[in-house]
C-alpha cells in the first residue's frame, strides 16, 4: 500500500503544530483508514475515490461507532485527502462535502438461532465450500469484523489451544476464543482447502504476499471485503432466508445471541473490540425488548 502518511503527519506536527495527543489521534484514523483501502485493494491512497471513502464511512456506521468518533474520522480523512490534493499528489479532492453518516440507536437487525443454522449448513464439501463453511463460522463465531477477518493473518490463528489474536483498531490486539464448530471447521480448512487455493500457477512474490493470509479466494489472492460480502449474500440465498443479509448482522447476532444466554457487558466489550460500553447497549436494549416481548406472549398475567 502506497501511503503518504508520515509527510501527513510531519506537516500536521512541524507546520501545524499539533499536540502529542491530537497528532496520534490523527495517526490511528488515518491508519485506519488505509487499512480499510487496502482490505477492498486500492494500492495506493492517491487513487482513492468518493465511493471509497463513503465505504469506509459506511463500513465504520455499520460497526456502531459512535456520532462522536464517526465526526473525528470523518475530519481526519477529509484533511489527509485535502493536504494530498494541495500538495499535489492528487489532481481533485474526493473528499469535498463528505460528511459522516449519522449514527442511530434504532432496532438492529440480525439472524435467530434458526437462520443461523441453516446458513452455517449451506456450504457444500467443495474446497470453496471447506473455506465459506470456515468463514460463516468465524463470522458468527467470534463476532469479529469484516476487515479483522480480511486481514487476520493465518499465524494469529491458534487451533491447537483454540483462539484467534484479532488486531483490531490501532493496533489494539484481543484475544477471542474459538468455540467447537469454529475450531473444527477452521481446521479442516486450513488442512484441506486452504492449500489447495494457494494456487502453483500464482507468481512466487503473488503467493508470498497471499500466504501469509488466513483466507484467500479461488485466484490465491487475499480475500477482499467485496469478496466477502458476496459470500455471505450467496449462502443466505441458498438457505433461503428470504432477506439480504451482510457481514455486520452475523456479528449482531453473536452479540444478541451471548448476552440472551447471559454474557456480562464487561466480557462482549472485550470481543467486541467497543471503544467504550455506549455502543454495546445497542444489543443490550435489543436482548431486554425481546424477553419484554416473550413474557408478554407467554405469562397469563401479562
Amino acid at each position: 500500500m502506497k501511503s503518504y502518511s508520515d509527510q501527513y503527519l510531519r506537516y500536521l506536527k512541524e507546520e501545524r503544530h499539533m499536540s502529542k495527543n491530537t497528532l496520534d489521534a490523527y495517526r490511528r484514523d488515518v491508519r485506519e483508514f488505509e487499512q480499510h483501502l487496502e482490505s477492498d485493494g486500492v494500492s495506493d491512497t492517491a487513487a482513492v475515490t468518493r465511493t471509497e471513502i463513503m465505504s469506509y464511512l459506511e463500513a465504520l456506521r455499520e460497526e456502531g461507532r459512535s456520532q462522536s468518533t464517526m465526526s473525528r474520522k470523518t475530519s481526519a480523512v477529509r484533511s489527509y485527502i485535502t493536504y494530498l490534493n494541495e500538495t499535489g499528489v492528487m489532481d481533485t479532492n474526493p473528499s469535498v462535502g463528505v460528511k459522516p453518516y449519522h449514527t442511530s440507536r434504532k432496532e438492529i437487525d440480525y439472524l435467530t438461532l434458526e437462520e443461523v443454522e441453516k446458513l452455517l449448513e449451506s456450504p457444500d464439501d467443495s474446497v470453496k465450500g471447506i473455506r465459506d463453511r470456515a468463514i460463516l463460522e468465524m463470522l458468527y463465531g467470534t463476532g469479529i469484523r469484516v476487515t479483522e477477518l480480511t486481514g487476520m493473518l493465518l499465524s494469529e490463528v491458534n487451533l491447537t489451544i483454540g483462539f484467534i489474536t484479532c488486531r483490531g483498531d490501532y493496533g489494539k490486539a484481543r484475544i477471542i476464543p474459538l468455540g467447537h464448530m469454529c475450531r473444527k471447521a477452521l481446521a479442516r480448512y486450513v488442512d484441506e482447502a486452504r492449500p489447495k487455493l494457494l494456487t502453483p500457477s500464482a507468481s512466487d512474490r503473488k503467493k508470498a504476499k497471499a500466504d501469509s493470509y488466513l483466507f484467500v479466494n479461488y485466484h490465491g489472492d487475499r480475500l477482499t471485503r467485496q469478496g466477502l460480502w458476496k459470500i455471505v449474500s450467496t449462502y443466505a440465498d441458498r438457505a433461503g432466508l428470504g432477506r439480504k443479509l451482510t457481514p455486520q448482522m452475523l456479528r449482531n447476532s453473536f452479540a444478541v445471541h451471548m448476552i440472551q444466554n447471559g454474557a456480562d457487558p464487561k466480557t462482549m466489550k472485550e470481543l467486541m473490540g467497543f471503544e467504550d460500553s455506549a455502543t454495546l447497549q445497542v444489543y443490550i436494549g435489543v436482548t431486554k425488548n425481546r424477553l419484554k416481548e416473550v413474557y408478554d406472549k407467554t405469562h397469563p398475567r401479562a
